[in-house]
């Protein structure tokens, strides 16, 4: 019954949508492989005390689905820098760089000239739509700043990170860039507060802690520029969530908030009275957004499940990836599939599996129903190829029956012992609704993610492909319009 009711949508698939997209969402949980997709769907129908299984995501719900080739130009395996190019910029790049082509090499500013790629969040910005970036990491975290920066590594936080020559090069930190490249991002969402601030000043909600003070060499304030650029603007500076939620959206024009010196804290161990979660911030977002009358284009980033995963903690990287899908969730019932194109994706997959023919229900933090035939131990479903969960005890398997499995913390046992668990190599889903969803479909390689987004909104390099006259994207290619062009005019002779 179940199946023929899912075949009867299925064929109302058959009308394409073939709107212009006003709107652009793109939902990144950095680390987001397919198992960590399958686990976190189990994940969220237990929490609402269900088996798990026959649980649907909101990201399950999307129609087109697609795989994507995750690789770098140098890595088989990469890494969130070089996808986050990929996917933003359109090209694929080398590993630990972003916004630059595969002709940059990292660390090497004099790489940078003449190498920079921009980003469809700029595209949409010149095309006159309001743009966004809302982020559980660092906004100036690999992921967001491939949207704004052009930059040879990674870790060049603020110019604290950078080396001496990269400097006297004329190379500029990632959090400088964030608000000098691409001028008035409408909205700015998520910790890193310390790279914005003079090395040493103390932190506004940790002021006796050391590492969360500023960092910047330079002496700049950053946002004290950014506010005083947008006093006139309707533009709004918070750094918790009390200010956030006391914000009326129709009163804001821009926003900049930076909850954490550094990265927001996991959702199970957020405090929920001054760090917004994940769906607080895409709420507001996109209500400030959606003001402007030629639409908008906003990142969002799930970002801690991979920081859940390298440290082993399955449990935290799970339940950050259900918070993430609270967002989708919340961005579907703020926007329409009529004219919103909204993408779901991963930068990477990681080591993480699970197995062990657990019955039907088991917690997904469980262990399997039968004891090793090998060292005759228990041994949990959830299991990592490598990482800090690699524990041996008198020479032999830990026994997990003697530790709390189940805790928020826990590290599940690895076979390759690493202080952090790896990326995994693995394709990653694509999911997809809104117009020209469709065209997300099969396998692909990362980069072909962005173009498809602009050519649904006729942004970027794909502007004259579409048809002026109607809501309709033209999905003619460019050279079979030459051949319409070129037959029409030998009618004419």
């Amino acid at each position: 019954t179940w199946a023929q009711r899912t075949l009867k949508n299925a064929l109302t698939l058959q009308q394409l949508n073939k709107n212009k997209a006003k709107n652009l969402i793109l939902f990144l949980g950095d680390g987001m492989g397919v198992p960590t997709v399958t686990a976190a769907r189990i994940l969220k129908g237990q929490l609402n005390g269900q088996s798990g299984e026959e649980t649907q995501l909101e990201m399950d719900k999307f129609p087109f689905v697609s795989l994507s080739k995750t690789y770098n130009t140098n890595a088989q395996v990469p890494d969130s820098a070089g996808t986050a190019t990929a996917y933003l910029c359109g090209v694929k790049a080398n590993e630990g760089t972003v916004g630059v082509s595969a002709a940059a090499v990292r660390s090497q500013c004099n790489t940078t000239q003449g190498n920079e790629v921009t980003s469809i969040l700029k595209w949409a910005k010149d095309a006159g739509k309001s743009v966004g970036i809302v982020t559980t990491t660092r906004v100036n975290h690999a992921t967001p700043s491939a949207a704004y920066a052009h930059c040879v590594d990674r870790n060049w936080y603020s110019d604290n990170e950078m080396p001496e020559e990269a400097l006297k090069a004329g190379c500029k930190d990632i959090a400088r860039q964030l608000f000098e490249n691409i001028r008035n991002i409408d909205v700015i969402m998520g910790g890193g507060r310390k790279y914005m601030f003079p090395k040493n000043q103390s932190d506004v909600e940790y002021p006796n802690v050391l590492k969360h003070s500023g960092t910047r060499k330079d002496g700049r304030n950053l946002v004290q520029e950014w506010t005083e650029r947008m006093k006139d603007k309707k533009g709004h500076y918070v750094w918790n969530k009390k200010q956030l939620l006391s914000l009326n959206p129709n009163n804001v024009d821009y926003l900049l908030g930076l909850f954490e010196p550094e990265d927001l804290p996991y959702d199970l161990e957020r405090n929920t009275d001054s760090d917004p979660s994940l769906t607080e911030m895409v709420d507001v977002a996109i209500k400030i957004l959606k003001k402007n009358p030629s639409g908008f284009y906003l990142l969002v980033e799930g970002g801690r499940i991979d920081h859940g995963h390298h440290e082993g903690k399955a449990k935290q990287a799970l339940h950050e990836a259900v918070e993430m899908d609270r967002a989708i969730g919340r961005a579907g019932l703020l926007t329409s599939t009529h004219d919103t194109l909204t993408i779901v994706t991963a930068d990477h997959s990681h080591v993480f599996s699970f197995g062990g023919y657990t019955p039907r229900g088991n917690t997904i933090f469980g262990l399997a129903p039968m004891l090793s035939d090998v060292d005759q131990k228990p041994f949990t479903s959830i299991l990592y190829g490598n990482g800090p969960g690699y524990k041996v005890i008198n020479g032999a398997r830990e026994n997990v029956s003697t530790v709390d499995y189940q805790a928020n913390n826990y590290q599940a046992q690895a076979a390759v012992p690493l202080n952090m668990e790896t990326h995994g190599g693995d394709d990653v889903a694509v999911f997809a609704k809104g117009p020209l969803a469709h065209l997300l479909h099969g396998v692909h390689e990362q980069n072909y993610i962005p173009h498809v987004m602009a050519y649904a909104a006729c942004i970027g390099q794909n502007r004259e492909y579409c048809m002026p006259s109607s809501g309709t994207a033209g999905l003619q290619p460019a050279f079979s319009i030459i051949a319409t062009v070129l037959s029409a005019t030998r009618l004419l002779c």
